[in-house]
């Protein structure tokens, strides 16, 4: 009974905290981000401190040149925006030229059933009905964008000061952790194995970044041989979106499903999303197995339900965040080096 009691405690007291970090999204979640970004820029916080530089200096740096590396991404991929609203028109109305097609090959599947089956009850075809005319979709005003303007401002401050006063007492917070969730003979080991999780996630992340930068530069290369317009914006987008894992790839398909119907005629509307297709595939099958699999590794499980958890509780930060999070944790549970299972191959890039 008593066994029972805790274990309703538990899960009454898991409910609580998702259900407050999902009611706190707008602030939790930036501040997750950043507390992710400060882990995995904890080698070039232990750079500073090599070059004896005080801890506001290296936090204040590392801030600057994140927010530098970040806007810099963001202007590369504004002409590509831009050029996507030129061609929304073109998009939309190509788009709606293959649903009717798709709706007309339905309506005659539908038909031609309907008759047989008419024909062999020996009752005579009804008309069919009108097709019903597809709702227009809305396209966002100036108007709703300045509206969420205060809430983004909100959340950028949120987490570049998150971020900052975790790269200046990051030291301190680890060692407050260690007094606190341990008992004094435990503390140097606790310490040891926040840091060891430290370089893990660090570590992942940067193999990840590297993977991501090759995925970038090879869909960049691929569109551009293609003749697809702003090849070098899909690489980013392709670099980016592939920290989301599952999603984002399925993304960016989409997305140059719709740049090829704008940009080409025909057959080749297909062939960016299909040379992306390819690429991602090869990434997810061979690459990221290979170079992430031989130092970590996490049960596929695992991944997809932590993913689906994070873009459910935070949307796309929280898939961004998620797999960082639970690597950290169970480095933090184990105090070792997570290390593949023979049978799984797991995709974690």
């Amino acid at each position: 009974m008593e066994r029972a009691a805790q274990l309703s405690l538990i899960v009454l007291g898991i409910i609580a905290t998702v259900a407050a970090l999902s009611a706190v999204r707008d602030l939790a979640a930036p501040m997750a981000l950043a507390l992710v970004l400060g882990v995995v820029l904890s080698p070039v916080s232990r750079l500073w401190e090599r070059l004896r530089l005080s801890a506001a200096v290296g936090a204040a740096l590392s801030v600057i040149l994140t927010l530098s590396f970040l806007g810099t991404l963001g202007l590369l991929v504004q002409p590509l925006a831009s050029d996507l609203v030129d061609q929304a028109p073109k998009v939309w109305a190509d788009s709606q030229a293959m649903l009717a097609a798709f709706h007309d090959l339905i309506n005659g599947v539908v038909e031609a059933t309907r008759e047989v089956s008419n024909a062999v009850e020996g009752t005579e075809a009804q008309p069919g009905a009108a097709p019903v005319a597809p709702d227009v979709v809305a396209m966002p005003t100036v108007g709703g964008a300045l509206m969420i303007a205060p809430a983004i401002a909100a959340q950028v401050l949120t987490f570049v000061g998150t971020l900052f006063f975790f790269l200046l007492s990051r030291n301190d917070i680890y060692d407050w952790a260690a007094r606190r969730l341990a008992s004094p003979a435990g503390r140097g080991e606790l310490a040891l194995r926040l840091r060891h999780a430290e370089q893990m996630v660090s570590r992942y992340f940067l193999t990840i970044t590297l993977i991501n930068f090759g995925l970038g530069l090879a869909t960049a290369g691929a569109l551009h041989l293609l003749g697809l317009p702003g090849a070098l914006s899909w690489g980013i987008v392709a670099f980016l979106l592939n920290y989301v894992v599952y999603l984002g790839p399925a993304v960016t398909a989409v997305a140059l499903l719709l740049a090829g119907i704008a940009a080409f005629d025909g057959a080749a509307a297909l062939f960016p999303m299909l040379a992306y297709a390819g690429l991602i595939t090869l990434e997810g099958q061979f690459v990221t197995p290979a170079l992430v699999g031989r130092r970590m590794a996490l049960n596929p499980l695992v991944v997809f339900v932590a993913l689906l958890f994070g873009l459910w509780l935070w949307g796309a930060i929280g898939g961004i965040v998620a797999i960082p999070l639970i690597l950290w944790g169970v480095v933090v549970q184990n105090g070792a080096t997570v290390v593949p299972r023979p049978t799984e191959a797991p995709v974690v890039g």
